[in-house]
């Protein structure tokens, strides 16, 4: 008997330990439980402890309050322009009334999902390939906008909707790939194209401005020669003009006789016959002249040498010779030439003032004949008016 006692008083006190910790509900933070007594819905427990009725009362669901994040396989959607696309989206959703949650719809992720793919069909189906690429954004606020309509009577806000990617065709990913491809090919020559055009362009530039600098130079350096050799011709010719008036200057001062100058003239001939190309050289006529002149003077001077030589045999036969004195027959010489190079300027005076004599009286004659030929060529007209007129004999 008491060991049954003892028996049956343990269990009395496991099962009020069982009811004891099933009565006790501890709810945790951002949760939600959702208490049902008899199987119906009775109230909410918010988080942290809570003490329910035994067997009564039952806490049917435990409703996250946090933002979840569900994301859906990828769905073959089919564009207007009949391709197949497989779009993969993610959800981002919160319980607001967790009541609805649990009751109005028996399981809101798979509802949400099935509603977010035919969504995407309907979304998809208006637009082609291209909108569907390049219309990420349009496409998540229209599908937010439908999911957060039908969820919003489950107690669930639709937060955000997002696309995670949109996968076309093998075909026309690789068509796409292509064409971008050569779209990239296209914009890499024209930019190839387009600074070597540049570069040609200020290449050119540079040679034009290259070329003006050095015509401008070759110009200038032109300019300046050609006004070097201008002051250098100039300095030159005025020279040799002062030079040839020295020189005409010197020659009339010092009176040349006509012997010195056949003698210059004679000791010039043979650079005249200088030169590699000199095969002919012609003699010229004034050659004779010349020789005529030095042999009359050396006649005239070995005449004169003769005649003192005959004096001096005359007065001994062997008499010694006596000293010539070069210097002084120069100057005798030179006087000679004075008085002949005066004579002759004398005559050439003379010549000249008869020959103006003669044209002054050819001039006097030339106007007499044309005085007395403008008298001759009147009228007798005139004549009539300077005297009376004759009368005829009775």
């Amino acid at each position: 008997m008491p060991e049954l006692f003892t028996i049956v008083s343990v269990l009395i006190a496991v099962v009020v330990v069982a009811i004891l910790v099933r009565s006790v509900r501890v709810v945790r933070q951002q949760q939600v439980g959702v208490v049902e007594r008899l199987g119906k819905f009775r109230r909410t427990l918010e988080p942290g402890p809570h003490l329910l009725v035994p067997v009564i009362d039952t806490v049917r669901y435990t409703m996250d309050m946090r933002e979840a994040v569900v994301p859906f396989p990828p769905q073959g959607v089919i564009t207007e322009d009949n391709l197949m696309v497989s779009i993969d989206s993610v959800i981002y959703y919160q319980v607001i009334d967790p009541v609805r949650a649990a009751y109005e719809a028996q399981n809101y992720i798979q509802a949400i999902e099935q509603l977010t793919m035919t969504t995407l069909r309907n979304i998809i189906g208006g637009l082609d390939l291209e909108q569907t690429l390049t219309s990420r954004e349009e496409i998540n606020q229209k599908l937010r906008a439908v999911l957060d309509e039908a969820t919003g009577k489950w107690g669930i806000k639709v937060n955000r909707v997002e696309l995670r990617s949109i996968e076309p065709p093998a075909t026309i990913r690789d068509a796409m790939e292509k064409g971008a491809r050569a779209e990239r090919d296209k914009r890499a020559a024209i930019l190839t194209a387009e600074g070597q055009r540049q570069s040609q362009i200020l290449s050119a530039s540079g040679d034009r401005e290259a070329s003006i600098l050095r015509a401008q130079g070759e110009r200038e350096s032109a300019v300046l020669r050609a006004q070097a050799d201008r002051q250098a011709s100039m300095l030159r010719a005025e020279g040799e003009a002062q030079a040839i008036t020295t020189t005409f200057n010197a020659i009339h001062s010092g009176k040349p006789t006509p012997s010195l100058l056949a003698y210059q003239y004679l000791r010039m001939l043979p650079n005249l016959a200088k030169g590699e190309s000199n095969k002919v050289w012609i003699i010229p006529s004034e050659l004779n002249d010349a020789l005529k002149g030095l042999g009359s003077m050396a006649g005239a001077a070995l005449s004169k040498q003769g005649a003192e030589d005959s004096a001096e045999i005359e007065e001994g036969e062997f008499a010694a010779p006596k000293p010539v004195d070069v210097f002084a027959e120069i100057e005798a010489q030179k006087a000679i030439d004075e008085q002949n190079s005066q004579a002759s300027v004398q005559q050439a005076i003379a010549e000249a003032e008869a020959l103006e004599g003669r044209r002054a009286a050819r001039l006097a004659t030339e106007k007499a004949n044309e005085l007395t030929a403008g008298l001759a060529a009147e009228p007798p007209q005139a004549q009539a008016e300077g005297a009376p007129a004759e009368t005829e004999p009775r």
